[in-house]
């Protein structure tokens, strides 16, 4: 072409793109500006496109300061692609910066914020950027948002808000057939300790795929059922579903909560044998924590060693959990030695080991542990603890007194306590009496 304009270069550029040739995207515009042109409001999503395409971050900010240079900010197109920029680059502060200075937000926005938060594990952020999602738009709400949403609220254990969810898909025939949105709302609920409502969803659901029969495999292992888990797997299977890496995950799991060792063993053989696949560190960690429960200890550091790979840290670490549990010092310290080597900053497997010492009365292992924690400047986070109330998150931590009605619940709970000792010496103290002295 002999005289080419804006529109044949934001052409070029954005068929590269829709082609995933980023590289070649970029190319391109390297020779749009040495022809001294601007980037318009048509080919600056196509570069931010191509910046998550390649993976360059540094270039995406300069796109992202042509923008304003250029006065694009209020172009619904340009802030969303910037959106989906920060956010794919797990970038959440700068994508909640351009998400909060969009005049017009759409549900492309919305969507893209809400999986951005959901990436983050920021899962309350998720809920309340939902609410104001149904607030803005007058209670509406898109289905690609669903699935987001009932996995935040699994995950916050947020069971009311999770039941108005499910309500509204219930309202809306457009969701209710969408297998996706079904799979979550079967997550949700085990998540939420709501077993029966899992398998309520599962049996109404129209169309199943190998995601469903997982997330229900996976429903009942959390809850300790894993007899029910080995059952629908079977049923799974004789349906000729083939079962995936993630399925065999969830199965292994459930037969680990369920002390289910035969079963276990024979189902990791299988892997190979039965479905043609290589067993993975999450497979490997399934059985060693099978073993650890149980106590098999050396059979879990004999089935370790058989790995063609050294291992990973979540494998060690199921083994020096069940090393834990069962007081043994000397697997602990092998296990303990490939997890400061995996995870030197984890300051739980320094804990972990020392818990183990301090339970054989080893003041010199505890000093050593310590002294190598000192040295690496870990401190252990404490643990929490949470309950949602009227959709608020109570969070407790050992020792802190922070909460505003902190002496309130210590009063209660040493006053529970002193009814349960009551009970114990005079005879049945009523629930009615229990619930008055804690109101």
């Amino acid at each position: 072409m002999p005289v080419r304009n804006m529109h044949s270069w934001n052409i070029m550029i954005a068929s590269y793109i829709q082609n995933s040739l980023y590289s070649n995207a970029l190319a391109i515009f390297s020779e749009f500006k040495s022809c001294n042109l601007v980037p318009d409001h048509y080919t600056l999503p196509q570069l931010f496109k191509a910046c998550v395409g390649v993976g360059d971050a540094c270039f995406g900010k300069v796109c992202h300061g042509w923008v304003i240079k250029l006065g694009y900010e209020g172009y619904v197109v340009v802030a969303s692609s910037m959106l989906e920029f920060y956010v794919k680059f797990g970038l959440i502060t700068e994508a909640y910066s351009v998400y909060s200075m969009m005049l017009c937000r759409d549900f492309v926005a919305w969507n893209l914020m809400i999986s951005g938060f959901l990436r983050a594990g920021l899962y309350l952020r998720v809920i309340n950027c939902f609410r104001e999602m149904l607030l803005t738009n007058g209670g509406k709400m898109d289905s690609m948002s669903v699935p987001s949403i009932l996995i935040a609220c699994g995950r916050e254990g947020d069971l009311m808000k999770g039941k108005e969810v499910h309500g509204y898909v219930l309202k809306n025939c457009e969701f209710d057939v969408d297998t996706p949105i079904g799979n979550t709302l079967i997550d949700m609920y085990g998540k939420c300790g709501c077993l029966n409502d899992s398998e309520k969803v599962f049996k109404t659901m129209r169309s199943v795929n190998v995601v469903t029969w997982t997330t229900m495999i996976s429903c009942y292992g959390m809850h300790g059922n894993g007899e029910e888990a080995l059952l629908l797997f079977q049923k799974m299977v004789n349906g000729g579903i083939t079962p995936n890496s993630v399925t065999l995950t969830a199965v292994l799991a459930s037969c680990s909560h369920s002390g289910l060792i035969d079963q276990g063993k024979k189902i990791f053989n299988s892997i190979s044998s039965g479905y043609g696949l290589q067993p993975s560190a999450e497979h490997y960690a399934c059985m060693v924590d099978l073993f650890g429960r149980a106590g098999y200890l050396v059979e879990a550091l004999e089935l370790l060693r058989s790995m063609k790979s050294l291992g990973t840290g979540s494998v060690w670490g199921a083994l020096l959990a069940g090393c834990v549990m069962h007081k043994n010092v000397e697997i602990a310290e092998i296990a303990a030695h490939h997890l400061f080597q995996l995870e030197p900053n984890n300051a739980s497997n320094y804990i972990a080991l020392c818990g183990i010492y301090q339970s054989h009365g080893m003041l010199d292992g505890i000093a050593t542990v310590r002294e190598r924690m000192r040295e690496q400047g870990l401190i252990k986070t404490p643990g929490c603890s949470w309950i949602s109330i009227g959709g608020r998150a109570h969070k407790f931590y050992q020792g802190d007194l922070s909460h505003p009605l902190s002496h309130l619940i210590e009063r209660i709970t040493h006053q529970i306590s002193n009814t349960q000792l009551l009970d114990d010496d005079f005879g049945s103290v009523t629930h009615d009496d229990t619930c008055m002295m804690a109101l």
